[in-house]
């Protein structure tokens, strides 16, 4: 039973979506988005029922080592169930906001894809079984992308190009370690991090950083937040893209290599997630659109993530996933009720929104428990990971402490200023066709939202629940050593929830400075934005200068006029010089045939006598 119902995690979700673009849009407009919601609710089923069993099963497939395998691991059915929660409820959110959308149909069905190769990459025991799931993710996310309105394609080209160069970097990084291994059954693969063992690492952890949204390669997700469906937003870049990327990164470091605190890759974890962190979130401090603040702190926060599982420590291991899920959870429910102020108002523009808290009460209540979260404010989900992350940082350095910590002083400086512009601050006059008729959203929109808030609570107040039940027994032997406080969910060192309270007071006395300076919620961090050095930073961003893709297309640009400048030269070798060679050796031939017999006979002579005198010396030499 239970491999049939790992089959049917995969089958079932993949077959929904393909019946879902056949059914026929004109006379039955509600139709996919209700398929959708069945079969992620029968997703939803088939991983609670495996959960938390280990099991796995292996058939031939295409031979040379590479099997039809599969393995649920407690790792492996915590994040099925994960991906599985998700999408139903977002699924049940776009029922509505997506159901007067023409591409409607075919974003369900996308979907219902994604499910299915999530489901597939998360149970695949082999790796290129599970490379083949990885990258049917990556058609469905360019199809989904370009199912938004304002310029989607471009933007999904963007996206596909950027997460497919750290697909190739995952290719590669399969092929270096089925090599090395001499399998490619990934439960059966244990690595030293050193010599071409550390190479095939790091190429694996591009993969997977790239899938997670991680620095650099995270450019896609802002323009995605403004081009792409909401939805789609909370359902990838939210929620899946981060249980599956730091999945996988969790999985080689824990399972496939040995990575301890004395590995040189683990302080380069740790310095990737802290400038992921710091980068980012300035980035979100001054952005003036709720989505687009929103997809830079979805890139900010898988910085914890890498940060945590980077210390190699069972603390800092265990806070990383622990906010893997937590940040899938508000980061969800952040991007749904900007998803809801947007279908109401018409915009997510914080120039044009103001005094919703009134008019939109439920997703206001939402949106500040979800703030909260991400603030790390207790006694809130985001608080407990954030905290195990700093003990297990402070650990292994002082300066990825305080670095996570600024991250938590911009985040909640942010997230007070976007709060303030959007549900507190004077009322706006937003877009004409819904200025005086905006009200609260209808319930299948409120309803995933409530959901998710509640989840923020659930797992901060009892966060022993997903801590000791559900990561630590997924976690096995990597949990040698663990420690915890007099709460599951708080770090042995007391001081730093100390310093967590003092960093967030900072924070609302800087929006107070920022509020009293400017006279509005959304100017509460202009004196950060135009600070000496930070504002020429900003500006380089503002053009596209600090933005990875750009400097790609500069390169290709510049390759391309290399490759073009060789052709020509190319060109001329054959079409140009090699004609002139010909003309001159055609002239030089004209000039020689006279016409003289005797010329002729003496050209002959001294031929023969070049060719007796060659043989001469042949023959001498070799004597």
């Amino acid at each position: 039973m239970t491999q049939t119902a790992l089959l049917l995690a995969i089958a079932f979700p993949a077959a929904a979506g393909l019946l879902t673009l056949l059914l026929p849009r004109q006379r039955a407009p509600w139709a996919p988005s209700v398929v959708a919601a069945l079969a992620c609710a029968f997703e939803l089923a088939v991983a609670v029922y495996v959960f938390p069993t280990d099991f796995a099963f292996s058939s031939p497939w295409m031979g040379f080592g590479v099997d039809f395998a599969f393995r649920l691991s407690r790792l492996s059915a915590f994040v099925l169930l994960g991906i599985a929660t998700f999408s139903f409820l977002v699924t049940v959110y776009s029922a509505v906001s997506m159901a007067k959308e023409p591409s409607s149909r075919r974003f369900h069905a996308w979907v219902l894809l994604t499910v299915a190769f999530s489901a597939g990459a998360v149970l695949a025991d082999n790796l290129v079984l599970f490379l083949v799931f990885w990258e049917g993710l990556l058609l469905t996310l360019f199809a989904m992308i370009a199912a938004g309105k304002t310029r989607p394609f471009a933007t999904a080209i963007k996206a596909f190009v950027i997460v497919g160069l750290t697909d190739l970097a995952l290719m590669f990084g399969v092929m270096l370690t089925g090599h090395l291994a001499t399998t490619l059954t990934m439960s059966a693969i244990r690595l030293p991090l050193d010599g071409l063992g550390a190479v095939a690492f790091l190429l694996l952890m591009i993969g997977a950083m790239g899938k997670a949204g991680a620095m650099p390669f995270h450019s896609w997700i802002p323009d995605a937040a403004i081009d792409a469906p909401t939805p789609f937003m909370a359902l990838l870049p939210g929620s899946l893209e981060k249980l599956l990327g730091i999945y996988f990164l969790a999985r080689i470091s824990l399972d496939l290599f040995i990575l301890t605190p004395e590995s040189w890759v683990s302080p380069v974890m740790m310095w990737i997630g802290a400038a992921t962190i710091l980068l980012a979130v300035l980035m979100a401090l001054v952005q003036k659109d709720y989505k687009k603040l929103l997809a830079y702190h979805a890139i900010s926060q898988v910085g914890y993530m890498i940060l945590g599982i980077g210390t190699a420590l069972p603390v800092g291991i265990v806070g990383g996933l622990f906010h893997m899920v937590n940040n899938a959870i508000y980061k969800s429910s952040l991007f749904l009720t900007a998803g809801a102020v947007e279908r109401q108002t018409g915009t997510t523009d914080l120039h044009e929104l103001g005094g919703l808290a009134r008019k939109m009460p439920i997703t206001m209540v939402c949106f500040l428990v979800a703030a909260a979260s991400i603030s790390g404010v207790p006694p809130f989900n985001g608080f407990f990971s954030k905290e195990l992350v700093y003990d297990g940082a402070l650990e292994r350095g002082w300066i990825f402490y305080a670095i996570a910590l600024a991250g938590s002083f911009f985040t909640a400086a942010s997230f007070l200023k976007l709060g303030h512009a959007a549900f507190f601050g004077k009322p706006a006059e937003v877009k004409r066709q819904t200025k005086g008729r905006v009200k609260e959203a209808p319930m299948p929109m409120v309803v995933p939202m409530i959901v998710l808030a509640g989840l923020c609570v659930v797992f901060g107040v009892w966060n022993a629940l997903p801590i000791e039940h559900l990561i630590q027994p997924a976690l096995g032997h990597a949990m040698e050593g663990a420690h915890h406080g007099p709460f599951a969910g708080f770090p042995t060192n007391m001081l730093l929830v100390a310093l967590t309270a003092a960093v967030l007071g900072l924070a609302v006395l800087n929006h107070a400075f920022g509020v009293r300076r400017t006279g509005k919620g959304l100017g509460a961090v202009d004196h950060i934005h135009h600070a000496p050095g930070l504002s020429s930073v900003y500006s380089l961003q503002a053009t596209g200068a600090l933005d990875p893709y750009r400097w790609l297309n500069g390169a290709a640009a510049m390759a391309a006029k290399v490759l073009f400048a060789v052709d020509r030269f190319i060109d001329w070798i054959y079409q140009t010089l090699a004609a002139k060679l010909a003309l001159a050796v055609s002239w030089v031939l004209r000039r020689l045939h006279s016409g003289n017999v005797n010329r002729y006979i003496l050209w002959a002579v001294a031929g023969v006598l070049a060719v007796v005198l060659v043989i001469i010396a042949v023959v001498g030499g070799a004597r």
